[in-house]
């Protein structure tokens, strides 16, 4: 495979590295996470006047015809910053259904808000009873002459409290379990009978429980064909799978230089802690570990980039099993290193591990991905 970056993609890594650095810092992460909001409506505007926002979506429609490794590079950068606004639910959620699924009509009115950053969205997908598995759907759309009816509730709806419209994942047919019968619409987050709970993450995020009762769609707010959703579903969310993947791997890098940092500062008995042999060694196995957990990121970036196919899905796979548990090696060996305030609020490694535990139980933990790899022939 060839790793080396185009022009454009090292234009791009560099100017998100830029805005980290420099406008970025954690304090100021820190105040838009704790604001009413969450995050900062002036860098949304930013994202949006970089052309940031329409990086994964055509030319056609608007965007700037990015593949994966375009997102992998965003996402990487966006990691080190531990960036709170809300790329993930607004532009590879519910844009990238847009994106594979939409029809022209769709595409020039909610895609066009998402790219100029006048839209947020949010993917309702989550059920409480349905863990990891897709195709476990009990959220219901009836067809009622030319509208759908849609019952039942959706859990974590990243984004939610601030969307503009919500694409709902429900069942038009089939048993609870099945692959087919999943259906994908464009709902108004204002809906009648659409009911929302709105809470902050642990990882100061935000997200929703709805609840849908007897919420009316007219029957062009279907994306995409009725019952053929699930394939669209899964292979947005290995999209998401490897964004999320990519800030992980810059989280690890963040946490491992930090340490390896204050190590070289910290003295204890005449001597700073970073001399001692056994903690050299740790910090050598937590480079290690971001080192393998970046390796797979490149596998996964350039197999979507090929395609999407039964390979790119096991390497996406590959990928999340081995940020799960170096992300887990790294996060708990950087706040011991750190001592008793790894875990401060006013430090910013505990949020950085925060963030790691959260990655790792989104989309499936490793346990799931480790046996999703298995099934693959």
């Amino acid at each position: 495979m060839d790793f080396s970056l185009t022009e454009e993609q090292t234009l791009l890594q560099e100017s998100v590295d830029r805005f980290i650095q420099n406008d970025y810092e954690f304090d100021k992460r820190q105040s838009f996470a704790n604001s009413e909001l969450g995050f900062s409506e002036d860098n949304w505007k930013m994202f949006a006047d970089l052309g940031w926002l329409g990086i994964p979506f055509s030319e056609a429609d608007g965007g700037f015809g990015g593949g994966p490794v375009d997102s992998m590079l965003i996402w990487e950068q966006f990691g080190k910053g531990l960036v709170i606004e809300p790329f993930l639910a607004t532009v590879i959620l519910g844009g990238g259904v847009l994106r594979l699924a939409g029809n022209a009509d769709q595409k020039a009115v909610y895609l066009a808000g998402i790219i100029d950053g006048s839209r947020h969205a949010a993917l309702a997908y989550v059920e409480s009873q349905s863990r990891f598995n897709l195709s476990d759907v009990t959220t219901s759309a009836t067809k009622e002459g030319n509208y759908y009816v849609i019952n039942g509730a959706k859990s974590v709806v990243l984004n939610g409290p601030r969307a503009d419209f919500i694409v709902v994942v429900a069942r038009t047919s089939g048993e609870q379990r099945d692959k087919d019968g999943i259906s994908l619409f464009l709902l108004d987050a204002k809906a009648e009978g659409l009911s929302r709970r709105d809470y902050p993450t642990v990882d100061a995020f935000r997200a929703s429980e709805l609840s849908f009762e007897n919420v009316k769609v007219e029957s062009d707010s279907m994306l995409g064909e009725a019952g053929a959703g699930f394939s669209i579903l899964q292979r947005v969310i290995d999209e998401a799978t490897l964004a999320i993947g990519s800030e992980a791997v810059g989280c690890m890098e963040k946490l491992y230089k930090d340490t390896v940092e204050y190590c070289k500062q910290r003295q204890q008995f005449g001597q700073p802690i970073g001399k001692f042999q056994v903690l050299q060694h740790r910090m050598v196995d937590m480079f290690m570990e971001h080192e393998q957990s970046k390796s797979l990121m490149y596998m996964a970036a350039m197999k979507l980039e090929e395609g999407y196919s039964e390979e790119s899905q096991k390497a996406v796979s590959a990928f999340k099993v081995q940020i799960g548990k170096s992300g887990k090696f790294v996060g708990q060996n950087a706040v011991q290193l750190h001592g008793g305030m790894g875990m401060t609020d006013e430090l910013n490694i505990g949020h950085y591990f925060k963030r790691l535990t959260i990655i790792d139980t989104l989309f499936g933990n490793a346990d799931f991905h480790l046996e999703r790899f298995g099934s693959f022939t």
